[in-house]
């Protein structure tokens, strides 16, 4: 039985130490990480890498649910996947895990909590971004990622990981900034 731990953050702002950290102290003993949003599991390769990967009575760690997933059917999707290659899946906060049937109801529960969560954040923002329209001040959100530097590394030859590294963003961020430029 190994235990796998996964850390997710939404952008490049923020960093996943402390998660990392703690599932290492829960004693993971591989941690995967990415910086990606949690609406949806499109692009989101370390997860995915860790799914294809767990074996039976293998356990896949996270933090908090909402850094599994927001969306109530991709968490339980993910649980399924997990209970398919026979693994089961560990919540550290508040401590749920799928091994028992209470914790699949508690799971079921908690992410129609996180997909709630996730439609106030956006409702609040819309609505502040209106405010902001209407007041004259709204600028669009701000750019994260430097286009032209990844551009620039990718006329000069350099592979989508290596660019990646230097941009500090995803390998898939390098590959849609590249496709969307040639269009």
């Amino acid at each position: 039985m190994t235990k796998i731990g996964y850390a997710r953050v939404s952008t490049i702002d923020q960093d996943f130490d402390l998660q990392q950290e703690r599932l290492k102290a829960e004693g993971c003993v591989i941690v995967r990480a990415e910086k990606i949003s949690g609406a949806s599991r499109e692009g989101r390769t370390e997860l995915a890498t860790i799914i294809e990967f767990l074996r039976d009575g293998d356990e896949l760690v996270v933090t908090r649910l909402d850094r599994l997933g927001r969306d109530t059917r991709d968490v339980l999707n993910i649980v399924h996947e997990c209970e398919q290659r026979g693994a089961f899946v560990t919540v550290l906060d508040p401590h749920v895990c799928t091994r028992g049937e209470m914790g699949h109801v508690i799971l079921t529960v908690l992410g129609m909590v996180a997909q709630m969560e996730r439609r106030f954040i956006k409702e609040r923002q819309r609505e502040g971004i209106e405010r902001a329209r209407e007041n004259g001040v709204y600028k669009g959100g701000k750019r994260r990622l430097d286009h032209t530097l990844i551009m620039r590394l990718h006329y000069a030859g350099q592979g989508a990981s290596a660019i990646a590294r230097q941009a500090c963003c995803s390998r898939m961020q390098v590959y849609r900034i590249i496709k969307k430029s040639s269009a």
